[in-house]
């Protein structure tokens, strides 16, 4: 206690005593000079208001920038007047294209609200619904028993995205239009007089180029096909089509159409596979009548082709699929198993999910009240209930449609068992294969297998060279990772004939250790690996080598990507160290912003520049880039199949003036090229 600094010394006085803690604290507060938090302060806050925050990150709320998010957008109006159609408020819906590219979508619903809101008494509802997110008639099952939107964002983001948007109501016999602007209302609710014949809601809507860029269209071709699907997955409403005749001859579709199909989704699905064996002779379909629980609709058909699987939820497409679909396929497959131990038919022991819906043809909707779903463009479903309402709604009425068709029931039986049958088959012959791969592959000197006999959890990785590939053996789990190099940039498939693609030795030694033919031989049962890792170098030469893999993948074996085998490694660019301190960036962009915050206010930061994996240590690579708890892998999917294929034949075709005209079109978004 003799120290005179000493807050509780015996000679300190209470008053001294507060003074010396008052500065302390004070002195303690104070930020230091190097301390990275002083320049991070209140003032760094931003607050985004109103529709601020859709234009700063449109894809949180539509999935990105994208074709698919621009399409999105006419999604979320034409929804809207579905779920008036689906409550039994409108019998119609009328979409219509124009030569600027705006689309109008009307209905015959109740028309949404014009007169004031109570919490903004200066705004009108509709003005409310328009420019406030999370604002709208759903959150409650007082106005729609089930709808698809629910968060109450969708027609404020799609005026938040447009740069001229158009609303008309006509409501209790009185017309009222607004205009707006990206979000900003340029003109009052305009009441324009009385009318007798009509009743609704009327978007007219033009994507922003400003969010979407310059050249992105609206296509008539992929906004026709949504009207249509939406017409048959609610048997009370007709969609009528018409389309500006110019834009009608270029995308090659009709200028007027009427869409109504009574007969729900047996028919669809019988037009679909008009002129395709089906296995049973008959579709499977049915619906359930509504209730408090949902409103289940199906049609399934077993085909010899390959099938597919369009599910949607209160008629928003769920193209991940979800819970509903996991319903169903229980439910076929607890039938199919109750029916064969009713006619005693001990084959059917072995028969799993995929045996059954592997090769169906399904479309399934169900209306639910209140749905989950991943995300704001709900692609999935996540409602746990709506695996039971679906397995509820379809078990009976499935086991009464095999017990009155014997016949086709035992065909569906015997055909399904074989495909059981064949799958057990193929995986003990891939078993067998793994234990002698190197000699049956004939890559002795290329292929290092990994050692485990099941394809379940296995990667094989995909490097390019030697030397990358000697340092990705010595990095892998030996267990469960296998390597393949590869020399240098493979055949470019998509400008490359048949016979030349065929007689390519190194796409020929991937097939191999893959397992699996191409196109029609393909068969991803056969696939040795869980997961195909495309692994390259960080650079412009490592991204074309990345691209001509996936322009294989996508031309040879597509459904490889389908089924989710096919991924990207993300390999740093560089190290940075400082001190005890090693991090890695992944490119130029992500080493600034490292520099700004991992080593801010740092000097003498060691920044080394990996020329490829080659150079990297295995133990450097094994942590950054091929252990599972570290590493970051982008998995490769395929968007709209049509699309898709016209985007790689521009780019990797044998037409380089299509490939000038796409980097002219984007040259604007180009910078800091090394050239």
């Amino acid at each position: 206690m003799a120290d005179s600094d000493d807050l509780f010394s015996q000679n300190a006085d209470v008053g001294a005593v507060a003074r010396r803690v008052a500065a302390r604290t004070a002195a303690a507060r104070r930020p230091k000079e190097d301390d990275p938090s002083a320049a991070y302060n209140a003032a760094n806050i931003e607050v985004l208001e109103g529709l601020e925050p859709v234009r700063r990150r449109p894809g949180m709320y539509i999935g990105g920038t994208d074709e698919n998010a621009l399409h999105h957008l006419f999604a979320e109006v034409i929804d809207n007047s579905m779920d008036e159609a689906v409550a039994g408020h409108g019998s119609w819906i009328d979409v219509e294209m124009f030569a600027d590219g705006s689309v109008a979508v009307t209905d015959n619903g109740r028309g949404m609200p014009v007169d004031r809101h109570p919490k903004y008494p200066d705004k009108s509802a509709l003005e409310v619904i328009l420019t406030v997110l999370h604002s709208g008639g759903k959150f409650t099952g007082d106005n729609y028993n089930t709808s698809g939107g629910l968060n109450g964002v969708g027609v404020s983001v799609v005026n938040a995205l447009s740069d001229d948007l158009e609303i008309e109501v006509a409501r209790g016999k009185r017309l009222y239009r607004q205009r707006y602007s990206r979000g900003v209302p340029q003109t009052k609710l305009e009441e324009l007089g009385e009318v007798h014949n009509r009743r609704g809601t009327r978007v007219r809507f033009h994507p922003d180029p400003q969010i979407f860029g310059e050249h992105a269209r609206l296509k008539p071709e992929r906004i026709l096909a949504a009207s249509r699907s939406k017409a048959y997955l609610f048997s009370g409403v007709e969609i009528r089509w018409r389309c500006d005749p110019a834009l009608a001859a270029e995308a090659k579709v009709p200028e007027t159409a009427v869409f109504h199909f009574p007969g729900g989704l047996r028919d669809y699905l019988a037009g679909e596979l008009t002129g395709t064996d089906i296995v049973t002779g008959n579709i499977f379909g049915g619906r359930t009548p509504g209730t408090g629980h949902g409103t289940v609709e199906w049609a399934v058909a077993w085909i010899a082709d390959d099938g597919f699987t369009r599910s949607y939820c209160n008629t928003i497409p769920t193209r991940e699929g979800g819970t509903h679909e996991a319903g169903l396929r229980a439910a076929l497959l607890r039938g199919l198993k109750t029916h064969a131990a009713r006619v005693n038919n001990k084959r059917a022991a072995v028969i799993t999910t995929d045996d059954v819906t592997a090769a169906c043809a399904v479309l399934l909707s169900v209306f639910i009240r209140e749905p989950e779903f991943v995300g704001q463009t709900k692609d999935r479903l996540a409602s746990t209930d709506a695996a039971r309402i679906v397995e509820n709604a379809v078990r009976d009425p499935f086991d009464h449609w095999l017990a009155n068709s014997p016949a086709d029931a035992a065909k569906l039986l015997d055909w399904v068992a074989d495909r059981a049958e064949e799958r057990l088959r193929r995986k003990q012959e891939r078993e067998v294969n793994r234990k002698t791969a190197v000699r049956k592959l004939r890559l002795p000197g290329k292929l290092a297998d990994c050692s485990q006999n099941a394809a379940g959890g296995s990667e094989l990785f995909i490097v390019e060279g030697d030397s990358a590939g000697g340092s990705a053996k010595q990095a892998r789990d030996r267990a469960s990772q296998a390597v393949l190099p590869l020399r240098g940039k493979i055949l470019n498939v998509a400008n490359a004939g048949r016979e030349k693609t065929a007689s390519n030795q190194q796409l020929a030694d991937l097939i191999q250790a893959l397992g699996v033919g191409t196109r029609a031989n393909f068969r991803v049962d056969d696939l040795r690996y869980d997961k195909i890792v495309v692994m390259t170098d960080a650079d412009v030469d490592g991204a074309h080598i990345a691209s001509l893999l996936i322009t294989f993948f996508f031309q040879e074996m597509p459904e490889l990507i389908r089924t989710g085998h096919l991924y990207l490694a993300v390999p740093p660019l560089y190290r940075l160290t400082h001190g005890a301190t090693t991090v890695y960036a992944r490119d130029d962009a992500h080493r600034v912003e490292l520099m700004a915050t991992v080593f801010k206010g740092k000097t003498k930061v060691e920044v080394g520049r990996f020329k490829g994996l080659g150079e990297m240590l295995p133990a450097q690579l094994r942590d950054t880039t091929m252990d599972r708890k570290r590493r970051t892998l982008l998995k490769v999917s395929i968007g709209e199949a049509e699309e898709t294929a016209k985007t790689v034949e521009r780019l990797m075709g044998n037409k380089p003036e299509e490939r000038f005209a796409f980097i002219q079109e984007r040259a604007e978004f180009a910078h800091d090229l090394d050239i």
